[in-house]
Parts: C-alpha cells; structure tokens; sequence
C-alpha cells in the first residue's frame, strides 16, 4: 500500500537532508520519526526507505520492539541510548532485545550494523537530551486525536483500549517533558 503523494514527497525531503547532512551517529546517520501513537509514524518511516537511492544502506528499527511492556516508554528510550546509539556512534554495531509483546518479555538479541541511515521510528524516537549529538533529523509526525485513536484500535485491536488510554497519558507527559514536536526539523501531518 503507497502512501499519500504529500507524506511521499515528505519522506522524499527527510531522506535528502538527512543523507546531505554529515554523519552524525559514527559514520552513520540517524533520522528520527517520532509523534503520537497512530499518528502515522510508521507509514512514513517506509516511504523515507522507499526514498533513499539504491547503494545507500538503510535500516528501519521500530521502538515498538524495545519498549518493555505497556508502562515501558521511558526505559524503552534509555534501552536505545544505552545499547543502540551509543555502540553504533563509536562505530560499534549496536543492537537490543526485542520485546515479546505476547509472552511479556525479552527476546532475541538484534544486531544493527554501523553506518548507513538508521530510521528510529516511534513514541519516544526523538528521544530526551541524550540523543541531540546523534540526530541528523527530527521529524514530528501527527494527526488529530480521533484519527489517530481509531487507527490505533484498527491496529492493536478494541481490547486494547485501556491499555492504548494509558499509553496515551505517558506519551503526552512525555512529549510535554522533553518537548519533541519543539525539536522537530520537520512537521508532518497524516490526517
């Protein structure tokens, strides 16, 4: 499924100014997409790989694989500080356990290589004053609360909806606290 002709030319304008940049995460270069949840964070992150040149090395990692649980948006961004951004800044591979949402725990360990573009995409993907040195660019990705809340039903399903109320609140406390949509290079709107 393509993306809308405006998010298309969006990611098209992410992707060349985060590879004209210099790197900024070791040799590497580091885009964030960050926004509330439904926003459309995801989609946007494969029009941005759709949109880099063939030969340029690009990996997408979703923060939905780090966050430990439900309550786990804050020690999700410290697990891509810690054992992401940090190894792969000294030219390290970096890497991180994935999140088994259906057994509540820790899975296998995934190794990102140094180098190329590294999309982070997800709440929190912005991260907090730490990552400013590794963030070639920041895009902020929104939609308005009811579009936003019925594409996160579609996805996670109705049973969920306590839980994506809780997210909710640590997500706008978060964005509050660290004042990501501010830090944006970038603003996208999906709906």
């Amino acid at each position: 499924m393509s993306a809308p002709p405006a998010l298309e030319a969006a990611a098209r304008d992410a992707a060349g100014r985060c590879l004209a940049g210099p790197p900024t995460l070791g040799a590497g270069r580091l885009l964030c997409v960050d926004g509330p949840s439904g926003s459309g964070k995801t989609t946007f992150a494969r029009s941005v790989r759709r949109a880099v040149p063939s030969g340029t090395s690009v990996r997408v990692v979703h923060m939905d694989a780090l966050y430990p649980g439900w309550d786990g948006l804050a020690s999700g961004v410290a697990r891509v500080a810690r054992d992401l951004l940090a190894p792969l800044a000294a030219g390290k591979a970096g890497g991180y356990r994935r999140y088994d949402w259906l057994r509540g725990r820790d899975a296998e360990l995934v190794e990102v290589a140094p180098g190329g573009l590294l999309v982070l995409e997800g709440v929190g993907a912005g991260g907090d004053a730490s990552f400013a040195p590794w963030v070639t660019l920041l895009v902020w990705v929104e939609a308005p609360l009811p579009v936003r809340a019925a594409r996160a039903v579609t996805r996670d399903g109705i049973a969920t909806g306590p839980q994506l109320e809780a997210w909710r609140r640590h997500e706008d406390a978060w964005f509050a606290e660290h004042r990501t949509r501010d830090r944006a290079d970038l603003v996208v709107a999906t709906g």
